[in-house]
């Protein structure tokens, strides 16, 4: 078991370091999108280009069996072989924020092994907010451990977190405040850091989920299907965006957050 850890200690401290130096490289390009344009599609696609690339040559310069999503191969079994590591990552999220040079934006990755979830990062580099957990530990903002709220209700005070046309698809009743930061990931640590009570998402993919959601998980909170179906992030391996609504929240308050919320 010793072993066991000592690795998980290497991988997760290559994540760690890698997030940083990619949010560095990603902190010089922020903001320098055409004014003119509402989305300057092509300052994002380079900067994702960029990005991805130099994870990939750090990858393979230090772990080259490793796989990273959606690399997905036909030999998929149990393994003990090192190319049971697989890396999600995630480049941007918060893309219009980024161009905006509005700094509620990130970087996610994430390690599963033999398709179990290992460790997961969420680093906002304008603002220097490192979230990460291991699967089964504790979360962290930074260094601080954080948790989910610990609210039983919701009242005027509680915060929920919301896409960017929520409005267009429901109703509300939510007695609390209402707000959408234009991050997904974001809005998942947030809850997860107990400032807000639940974030609902929508369109989202296994890359854009993989990280928050380990950290949501370890933060004792729960990702649940806005019907309160269950959540598999596995069912989104396929790596296509999906159209199911998610919800993420304490594992209590998905039937009074869900009963404020009338679909139009």
């Amino acid at each position: 078991m010793a072993g066991a850890d000592e690795r998980i200690d290497e991988l997760s401290g290559f994540a760690l370091d890698i997030v940083n130096r990619l949010g560095e490289k990603a902190c010089n390009i922020s903001g320098r999108g055409e004014n003119r344009v509402k989305f300057d599609q092509g300052l994002v696609t380079e900067t994702e280009i960029q990005l991805s690339e130099f994870f990939t040559r750090e990858l393979k310069a230090t772990f080259p069996e490793h796989r990273i999503f959606p690399d997905l191969r036909e030999d998929n079994a149990y393994t003990h072989q090192e190319n049971r590591f697989l890396w999600i990552f995630d480049p941007l999220d918060g893309v219009a924020n980024f161009q905006a040079d509005i700094p509620i934006w990130g970087i996610s990755l994430a390690l599963f092994e033999n398709y179990w979830p290992v460790f997961g990062a969420f680093y906002m580099a304008a603002t220097d907010d490192l979230f990460h957990a291991r699967a089964g530990g504790t979360a962290y903002w930074n260094d601080r451990p954080i948790r989910i709220s610990n609210q039983d209700s919701v009242n005027d005070e509680s915060l929920l977190l919301v896409y960017s046309r929520f409005h267009q698809r429901y109703r509300s009743t939510f007695p609390g405040k209402i707000r959408n930061l234009g991050c997904t990931a974001a809005h998942l640590c947030y809850v997860a850091a107990g400032c807000a009570e639940a974030a609902v998402a929508a369109n989202e993919s296994y890359q854009e989920l993989a990280a928050a959601s380990i950290i949501v998980n370890a933060a004792g909170g729960k990702i649940h299907k806005l019907d309160g179906g269950e959540f598999f992030l596995s069912d989104y391996l396929h790596g296509d965006k999906e159209e199911e609504h998610l919800i993420a929240l304490p594992p209590g308050l998905h039937p009074q957050v869900r009963n404020h919320l009338q679909t139009v």
